[in-house]
């Protein structure tokens, strides 16, 4: 069931690419004009670097919330697959594995890049990309549960923000402090620790959290 759930979401953001480019759109652009916004200075921007990557990255992945269950909603597709049979645990886990193939991948694969023109020390880019790596698919199930919750709601994106934004805060922490850590040259393996643990409780929990909300704001 899942395996078919994810052709069907890939095939659905083949079909609409523009959207699926705005989120790495945004994050090159934002992180591209802090030199100019903040300043050129390869030591100032190498001390910003680890925050502002994470920040950056954490926003994107919030600009592709909305679309992750909308349209299907609008249209009665989301409906029609629960009430096919289709088990709102898997309908979650399909919207929440391709969200993060679609969009936060891209901005893993970007983030070297990134990390060189903001002067981060090329210690801490494998840091940085491992920490990525374990926090956004964390980031990902958690905004399931926000547009599971909000998918019935008109204009909920600031409700869905208020929801999922305090729940993102020690991602951003303990993503940016391995990135900081490795830069000085100390370990970070704690910080990559937390974030696996994190990684492996929101992949346990959130999905049924997700699916429980999703059949209750459908109901309704």
């Amino acid at each position: 069931m899942i395996k078919a759930l994810l052709v069907r979401e890939a095939k659905l953001i083949n079909r609409k690419k523009s959207e699926l480019m705005n989120p790495l759109f945004f994050f090159l652009l934002v992180t591209s004009l802090f030199p100019f916004g903040v300043s050129p200075e390869p030591e100032l921007l190498a001390q910003i670097a680890p925050g502002v990557i994470w920040v950056c990255a954490l926003l994107a992945v919030m600009l592709s919330l909305d679309v992750l269950y909308r349209e299907d909603f609008d249209d009665g597709s989301l409906v029609q697959m629960i009430v096919s049979g289709a088990s709102p645990v898997s309908i979650v886990m399909a919207k929440a594995i391709t969200n993060w193939l679609f969009t936060a991948l891209p901005l893993i694969v970007m983030s070297p890049l990134i990390g060189i023109l903001l002067n981060l020390d090329n210690d801490a880019i494998p840091a940085m990309m491992l920490s990525l790596l374990l926090g956004t698919p964390t980031m990902c199930f958690i905004a399931a549960i926000g547009m599971s919750l909000t998918v019935g709601l008109r204009r909920g994106g600031v409700l869905l923000s208020l929801i999922v934004l305090p729940l993102y805060i020690p991602i951003l922490i303990f993503g940016a402090m391995a990135v900081n850590a490795a830069a000085m040259g100390h370990d970070y393996t704690g910080q990559l620790l937390y974030l696996a643990s994190g990684l492996v409780l929101t992949v346990s929990l959130a999905p049924w959290a997700a699916g429980a909300a999703l059949k209750i704001s459908i109901s309704e």
